[in-house]
Parts: structure tokens; C-alpha cells; sequence
């Protein structure tokens, strides 16, 4: 009890000092924004100009985009490139001056400009109306929405080959449950944050991909670059998403994540009141393996990209595009749905990504969570179904957190006192499930990762028992908010619920792929070559099948239908033909893929190969990471060795069982009615 009030008399003081800081408090006046910060702020935008000739418009010179700016009578203040021919444009502001919506449409009108778009700020997806959970209930199966991690743990826990980027606030590399001593799930990462205000630092980008916090004082609503942002305590939300995916599991301490193995590495795109458009999709290409400009090359390309962040408003041009280069690099975006209760923000609304929302342990919508036809499938979000002050939070989703309000304090849990809850711990719930399938097979491409994610989501949503709640419809717009359960359909919250065992079950099967034919004409014997197709990890094909699905009366023969190579004549027009192709694997699982065949042409939606090896080739790196903060100790609380444990301790993990020392509650969490 004495060392708790000595602790609580140095954060008195650490508090009054740091108060004694913030302009004007010190002399008893109130530490208001000035009415014109927002005017004052700089105006942002995205700019791709058209290519010229001679030139490949990959890469827009920066005198092409000043020369843009001077035309228009703006004065560049920065400009840099970003990725694939993408520019930021940074213009002064003059006070009184146009609104960047004017800037924008003048921008937008000059004919050079391919697309341009403001270089909007999002920000983390942290918050809770309504909500609730506790010890890591997702992981089990004993709630309708609880993904049963425990029964995909029986195939896998994971690859040692598997790189899963975290673009968020960064991380605390010295919380003993994420690395210590004797394990870690951390690499280096990078600090993508370009400006050195919002990465709360004096450099900017760097090497250095830890958070140092991103609070929000009154104090900091002066400066221009924080208009239209509120005052917030550090929410470390980096640190509880990288919790999520990859704690140290299986050490007889702290939580388990949901995948055992691999890495987490973190991207800080996340500063003091979110990031802007420009480092996040920087940091998408640099976690991809990309080249960014002024940064080094990433050694550890990830294959899943978390992004537990977003804001109101369609899919940017510059996201859909930055999307269509991963996706064709092998690489899945999982993006969390908002909290706002009302259409999907962005970027989980662009095409490509998985779109994630939350449920309620139940499994219906739980009120803040963002919802509609953009959404791939929904996640656990956790809720407080309890309503009296000071009640615990009952579903909260446990995680790895810091009790500092400010910059770094001690290294802990949250809890149901200290909950967490939202769509931002929705998605890594479902990244870490992809994880636990790329582990199985390689092979899957992101959207093939996405369809088994949905087609392992067997369990229909379940409506409630209580008469009063209504069913999910997609929002009209954005003011039409349903920020109170609901009972989820296929078009406002996806496929289904997430389910770790039912996807990793998916990924299992084999991949259908074929090679088609090309240049024939009517009554050409056509090669279907179905060779490229492959089995997951640890299996081998063992069979193909072609058969003829339309017409399906008097059907074409087919030669050797029973071999990765048959043949058939090319139809007459105007008759066309549906052919089917099964392979099946040593241990009986199968996948297929349609053909439509014309008199001069064949289709199909099926890859023509399906890609390297099914197993991954494993990450090697040294514990400790080089470059970066140095290991806590192992007795720090959280950490622990990572040998052998009995079965009956990994049962009480596996189910949640709680670690002995209390967590202690913290200003971040709040619970509100629903």
C-alpha cells in the first residue's frame, strides 16, 4: 500500500509539472485553440500528373509538381514523392485564404493532373461505446462469435516464415509479453512518420519504430498542424494491436496471440492525433517490400498488412492503386471497419482489402461498429453489457498495453477495469487467423485468403432473443448511424463470423489452377492443363478430374478427364461449354475451377499457376532485434521463458485462465451505455 501512494504522489507531481508546461495554465488562463488554427493549418494533397511523352509517368519530378503549384498561385512548401508516381504537395496557408476543397477542385482542373486528393489525416480506430469482454474469450469457443482458436491451434499455431506488418502508433519493444529475454515476436520496423510534430520527435522518419506515445495535450491544440483534434491521453494502440496478432504464447505468463509464430513488424504511420494519407500508404509499400524514397529497402517484405485505422469518406484513388499493387505482390490488407455506427470508413471500404467489423460476443453488430456491403467479414470487437459506473467490463478483449498517460510508464494488460474494445482489435483478430492459413499454405493469394476467410465463416449470424433489436440495413449515408445492436445480415456485415478453425480448414484444401489455351478457332482440339495447380503444406495432389457442367445434356467428350492434362474440341458459335476441373489431395480435400469455353476464346477466374511453395521459408532474426530498444528483463512481468509447458498448464492458457497479478485500471478505456 506504501508503494502505491509513493507512486501516486510522483504521478501528482509528473502530472502538475507537465500541466506547469502547457502555455498559459501556468498562469492561471485558460490553454484555448486560437479561433484561427484551422485556417492557419498547411493544406495537404496527393497529386499524380499525367505522363508525357517520352516518359514512363511512373515518376513525377518534383519540378513538374512545383511548376503545378506555381501555375495555380500556390507556394509549395514540401514537396515529395511517395510511391508509384504519387506525390505529396504541401502549400502555405495564408490566414483567410481558400478552403482546400477550392485548392483541390483548382488542382484537380489543371490537365497535367491525372487525380489529385487532400492528404486527409486518419486516425486509430480505439473507442468504446457499449462494450464489454474479458481473458480473452475471442480465442475460444464457449460465446456464438468467439473464433475457436483453440481448435485451429491443433493444426497449426503458426510459421516461423510469416511477416505480418502492423501499420499503427508503433510499439513498445519492451513490453516482456511482445519480446524479452528469451523469445520475441518483434522486428525493427520503421517510423514512417514524415512530420516530426506528429511523430512526437525531432526527426521525423527514422529507424526507430517505437511509440513514444501520442497524446494530445491542450497545450498542443495551439499549433496549427493539431486544427480540429481533441485532447487525448496516449493510447498505445500499436502496442495492444501487436498483442492481438502475436503475443508470446505458450510461457506460462501474460496472453496469448492468435498466431504462435512469426513476426510482427511494426510501421508507425500513427503519431499524435493520427497520420496523414501520405506515410500510410508509404508505409504500405515499404512493409510490402516496396521502395520509398529516402527510407532503406524493407528486408522483411510482409505478406498481411494490418490497419486498424481509418476516417469517413469513399475509397481514395491513391489507395485503390497502392491496393492493386500489393494485392498483385501476394499481399492482403486487412483494414477494421470504424466506429462510427455508420457506412465503412476508408480504407476498409476500397476494394481489395478485408473490410472487418465487430461483434458483440453474441454475435450480433455491436453499436459503434461501422457496417455494409463493403465489409468482408465481422470479428469480435468486445462490449461492456453491464451499465453501472464502475461495474467491470465483462467482454473486453485483452491485450498488451502501457499505464502511461503521457509518454511510457509500466507495461501491462487491459483488463475488464482497463478494457479495450472496438473495430480496431476486430481486424488483427482476423489478420492473425490469415496468418494461421498462410502458415498452412503459402500459395494463398489475397484473394483467395479472403473467400476461405468467408468460406470458413459457416456459422449463420445469429439473431437475437430479445424482440427489440432490429436488423442491420446497409446506412443510406453518413448520417444514418446504428450505433445500438443489431442483428447482422450478408450485406451489412459480411460473410460471417471469423472463425480460426473453420478458415484454416479452407486453406488446407488445394488450389485449382489453369492454364488456358489461346489462339484457336472452332473445332481446334484445346489442352486444359490443369498442372499448375498445387496442395498446401505438407500434402500432394493426388488427382484431377475434368468434367463437362453445360450442356449438361449430350455433353463434349473430354480426353483423359482423369489427368492434370486433357483435351477437348473448341465448340462452334454461338454454343459455348462449362468445364469443371477437381484435383484433390493425399488426404482427400479438394478445390475447383471453372472454364467457359467458345468458339475462340476460353475464360476463367482461376489462376494460371498457383505460385511457390506451399511452406514458407522461415524469417531468421537475433534476438535482441539490433537497432532498437533494449530488452526488458524477463522478470519485468509478461515475458517468461518459451519452453515446454504441460498440457494441462496450455489448457488453462488456451481458455483464458488468468495471470496471477492484477492489471490496474487506467484513464484510456471508457464504457458507455449502448
Amino acid at each position: 500500500m506504501g508503494s502505491s501512494c509513493l507512486r501516486l504522489r510522483w504521478l501528482t507531481c509528473v502530472l502538475i509539472a507537465a500541466l506547469a508546461q502547457v502555455p498559459g495554465l501556468a498562469r492561471g488562463t485558460p490553454a484555448t485553440q486560437p479561433p484561427d488554427a484551422a485556417a492557419m493549418a498547411p493544406q495537404r494533397f496527393i497529386v499524380k500528373l499525367r505522363a508525357t511523352s517520352g516518359s514512363s509517368g511512373q515518376q513525377a519530378v518534383p519540378e513538374r509538381i512545383s511548376a503545378l503549384a506555381a501555375r495555380n498561385g500556390l507556394t509549395a512548401a514540401e514537396v515529395r514523392h511517395i510511391v508509384s508516381g504519387m506525390h505529396l504537395l504541401q502549400v502555405q496557408t495564408a490566414s483567410g485564404g481558400e478552403q482546400p476543397a477550392q485548392t483541390l477542385a483548382r488542382l484537380r482542373a489543371d490537365p497535367e493532373v491525372e487525380y489529385a486528393e487532400v492528404d486527409e489525416r486518419r486516425h486509430a480506430h480505439t473507442t468504446a461505446n457499449d462494450s464489454l469482454f474479458v481473458n480473452q474469450w475471442y480465442l475460444q469457443n464457449s460465446q456464438p462469435s468467439a473464433t475457436d482458436a483453440i481448435s485451429a491451434w491443433n493444426t497449426t499455431t503458426g510459421s516461423p516464415g510469416l511477416v505480418i506488418a502492423d501499420l499503427d502508433t508503433g510499439v513498445r519493444f519492451d513490453h516482456p509479453d511482445l519480446r524479452n529475454a528469451n523469445a520475441n515476436r518483434l522486428l525493427p520496423g520503421y517510423n514512417m512518420i514524415s512530420n516530426p510534430t506528429v511523430a512526437n520527435n525531432t526527426t521525423g522518419r527514422g529507424a526507430d519504430a517505437s511509440d513514444p506515445g501520442d497524446w494530445v495535450s491542450a497545450g498542443d491544440l495551439k499549433n496549427p498542424v493539431f486544427a480540429n483534434c481533441k485532447a487525448a491521453n496516449s493510447s498505445w494502440h500499436g502496442t495492444r494491436v501487436a498483442g492481438i496478432l502475436a503475443a508470446i504464447t505458450n510461457n506460462q505468463t501474460g496472453i496469448a496471440g492468435m498466431s504462435w509464430e512469426g513476426w510482427v513488424e511494426p510501421v508507425r504511420v500513427l503519431g499524435k492525433c493520427g497520420g496523414y494519407d501520405s506515410d500510410i500508404i508509404a508505409g504500405m509499400a515499404w512493409a510490402a517490400g516496396n521502395r520509398v524514397d529516402g527510407v532503406p529497402d524493407n528486408p522483411y517484405p510482409a505478406r498481411i498488412i494490418n490497419m486498424s485505422l481509418g476516417s469517413a469518406g469513399s475509397c481514395p484513388e491513391s489507395y485503390r492503386v497502392i491496393i492493386e499493387q500489393l494485392a498483385a505482390q501476394g499481399v492482403l490488407v486487412v483494414v477494421s471497419a470504424g466506429n462510427k455506427g455508420g457506412p465503412v470508413d476508408t480504407p476498409a471500404n476500397c476494394s481489395g482489402v478485408a473490410g472487418i467489423a465487430g461483434l458483440r460476443q453474441a454475435g450480433t453488430k455491436v453499436g459503434y461498429s461501422s457496417l455494409g456491403p463493403e465489409i468482408a467479414l465481422s470479428a469480435p470487437a468486445g462490449n461492456c453489457v453491464n451499465s453501472g459506473a464502475g461495474q467491470p467490463c465483462l467482454f473486453s478483449i485483452e491485450t498488451t498495453t502501457n499505464t502511461g498517460t503521457t509518454v511510457p510508464a509500466t507495461n501491462t494488460y487491459t483488463d475488464e477495469l482497463n478494457f479495450n474494445v472496438g473495430t480496431s482489435f476486430s481486424a488483427p483478430i482476423v489478420s492473425g487467423i490469415a496468418g494461421l492459413m498462410l502458415a498452412v499454405n503459402g500459395n494463398l493469394t489475397p484473394g483467395q485468403l479472403i473467400a476461405r476467410l468467408q468460406g470458413g465463416a459457416t456459422t449463420p449470424f445469429p439473431v437475437s432473443t430479445d424482440s427489440t433489436v432490429p436488423t442491420c440495413h446497409v446506412p443510406v449515408n453518413a448520417n444514418d448511424l446504428q450505433s445500438s445492436e443489431c442483428n447482422c445480415t450478408t450485406q451489412t456485415c459480411g460473410a460471417g463470423m471469423a472463425s480460426a478453425n473453420g478458415a484454416v480448414f479452407q486453406a488446407l484444401r488445394p488450389i485449382a489452377a489453369v492454364a488456358l489455351p489461346t489462339g484457336f478457332s472452332a473445332g481446334s482440339r484445346l489442352v486444359l492443363d490443369g498442372s499448375g495447380s498445387a496442395a498446401a503444406c505438407n500434402a500432394t495432389l493426388a488427382g484431377y478430374h475434368w468434367r463437362v457442367l453445360q450442356p449438361s445434356s449430350n455433353p463434349p467428350a473430354i480426353t483423359n478427364p482423369d489427368s492434370a492434362r486433357a483435351s477437348i474440341l473448341a465448340p462452334a458459335a454461338p454454343t459455348r461449354y462449362t468445364l469443371l476441373l477437381t484435383v484433390t489431395d493425399s488426404y482427400g480435400r479438394n478445390d475447383s475451377a471453372t472454364v467457359v469455353l467458345q468458339s475462340d476464346q476460353a475464360t476463367t477466374t482461376a489462376p494460371a499457376g498457383a505460385g511457390g511453395s506451399p511452406c514458407l521459408a522461415a524469417v531468421s532474426y537475433s534476438v535482441p532485434p539490433p537497432n532498437s530498444p533494449a530488452v526488458a528483463s524477463s522478470s519485468g512481468g509478461g515475458g517468461g521463458g518459451g519452453g515446454a509447458i504441460d498440457v494441462l498448464t496450455l489448457l488453462a492458457l488456451a481458455l483464458g485462465g488468468r495471470h496471477s497479478s492484477r492489471c490496474a485500471a487506467s484513464s484510456h478505456g471508457r464504457c458507455a451505455r449502448r
